[in-house]
């Protein structure tokens, strides 16, 4: 009888405590690859920030300056020119022009400096002169007047309509002669200076000769190409 119970006792179900199931962590792959792409898209966003209200800063401050000083173009005009020579022979262009130039500055508070100031003179686009001016300062509301002198003798080649149209030019005693003035400047506001500028002053004139007693030379106004 106690074969039996004992029998029964290791046949019957056993209910002991749970076992736990087993931890298993997952890590997704590549998790510190997209930690590491958070955070430099992190430090674009942040450079781009920076970067925008730099250029917001630095606009306000430009027109701040612009609505202080309100800056109007430099003016030039050529009021006189006498050329005496202007002869050309076997390709050598002799000539002798003398130009009265006015620079005026109509700011009431910007200043210029000009570093440099070298005047070209062209005939069918070729130059055939060139005369440096002395470097200045130009006050506010000021007008000073350059007074270049191209005096020599230099090489010109000249063929077929630019031939042709020296010789009508030669006929009526009127040249058809280009200046241009290279500058070097800058300009000053108050106790600021604008970095260094690079304009050209161009001006196309007609101009005749002294003595054909024809026509006089015409004031002509230079543009100013910055």
């Amino acid at each position: 009888m106690a074969d039996n119970k004992q029998q029964t006792h290791l046949n019957g179900a056993f209910y002991g405590p749970s076992i736990p199931p087993p931890n298993n962590t997952y890590h997704r792959p590549g998790g510190h690859r997209s930690s590491g792409r958070n955070c430099l898209c992190s430090l674009f966003c942040l450079l781009f920030k920076i970067i925008v209200a730099l250029v917001i800063i630095i606009g306000l401050a430009i027109l701040i300056f612009w609505l202080i000083f309100r800056p109007t173009n430099l003016k030039f005009h050529v009021t006189d020119a006498t050329l005496t020579q202007f002869d050309l022979s076997n390709n050598t262009l002799r000539y002798n022009l003398a130009l009265n130039l006015t620079a005026r500055n109509p700011n009431r508070r910007v200043g210029v400096y000009y570093n440099k100031i070298d005047a070209r003179a062209y005939y069918a686009g070729q130059r055939f002169g060139s005369v440096p001016l002395d470097a200045f300062y130009q006050g506010r509301k000021n007008t000073s007047v350059w007074r270049p002198v191209f005096q020599g003798q230099n090489l010109v080649l000249l063929s077929g309509a630019d031939l042709n149209n020296f010789n009508a030019e030669k006929s009526t005693g009127v040249y058809s002669i280009d200046v241009r003035v290279h500058l070097r400047l800058r300009l000053k506001f108050g106790r600021l200076k604008t970095p260094t500028m690079t304009p050209k002053i161009k001006c196309d004139l007609k101009v005749p000769l002294s003595g054909s007693g024809l026509v006089s030379f015409q004031t002509t106004k230079c543009d100013l190409d910055m």
